[in-house]
């Protein structure tokens, strides 16, 4: 299997995964990119899979299935481009071989999913959308703060081994915050540093690998100490609070700058 992150707009990734015959494509905001990479490559699309309803990852939804004829999958309780076979937490989908599980991660919208293989040449495999960012998370456009953290929690529990197919290349821009965040962490130093090298290089950081940011990004680390410490500092939440403290970073990142 090839995954493939497609480069649209200003920092979306539409994720390609094929096996040389036939692909599957995560969130194609824009269908054109797709394309392109479907002609060059001369790969048939079967499946699309979507986590949420927003425009960047649903615009090009109905075009490709136009001229690809490719099934659809999406959250249940979002308004998908129709037709779509409607997916909840602890849906299973196959494409293209491949068992994934689906995760219910509300949060950045409502009923937002994501999609987990156990095994994809040797590793595990989730697209998340835009629920879980390397250095960062999605911001709360529908859900809470509690139902964040405990999206974010579900997902942190997955193996450590597993590669994070996140939806932007946000990751410089979430790594100074993290940065400000947890200065003492020197993990995440060595992390900024690799990652700013593959910028300069014109590559994508992604995907990120899960017991990374497990050890690099905040909204992941509630419950560390020094996370607690910060949030304290930054409005005075109980450090011992992860709900509390994830509150509070959330707040502070949304005005970072």
């Amino acid at each position: 299997m090839t995954l493939i992150p497609v480069p649209a707009f200003q920092d979306n990734y539409l994720w390609v995964l094929h096996d040389g015959l036939r692909a599957l494509v995560v969130d194609p905001g824009d269908a054109q990119p797709v394309l392109d990479v479907l002609r060059q490559r001369g790969l048939q699309l079967d499946t699309i899979l979507v986590t949420h309803h927003h425009a960047d990852h649903v615009g090009g939804v109905d075009r490709l299935r136009r001229e690809t004829g490719a099934r659809v999958f999406g959250p249940a309780h979002e308004p998908i481009p129709a037709p779509f076979t409607p997916l909840a937490g602890g849906d299973h989908v196959d494409v293209l071989g491949i068992r994934f599980r689906v995760i219910d991660v509300p949060g950045h919208t409502a009923g937002h999913i994501a999609y987990f293989a156990d095994d994809v040449d040797g590793a595990p495999l989730l697209f998340c959308g835009d629920t879980l960012f390397s250095g960062g998370c999605g911001r709360l456009f529908e859900g809470t703060p509690a139902q964040m953290l405990a999206s974010l929690d579900a997902l942190a529990a997955l193996p450590a081994a597993t590669r994070v197919c996140c939806a932007h290349e946000y990751t410089l821009s979430n790594l100074r915050f993290a940065r400000t965040v947890e200065p003492g962490n020197q993990e995440l130093q060595r992390y900024q540093e690799q990652c700013e090298m593959l910028r300069q290089r014109g590559q994508p950081t992604l995907p990120a690998v899960l017991g990374e940011e497990t050890r690099i990004n905040p909204f992941l680390r509630a419950r560390e100490p020094e996370v607690g410490r910060a949030a304290q500092a930054f409005n005075g939440a109980d450090p011992g609070d992860a709900l509390a403290v994830f509150t509070a970073i959330r707040q502070w990142k949304n005005e970072f700058r």
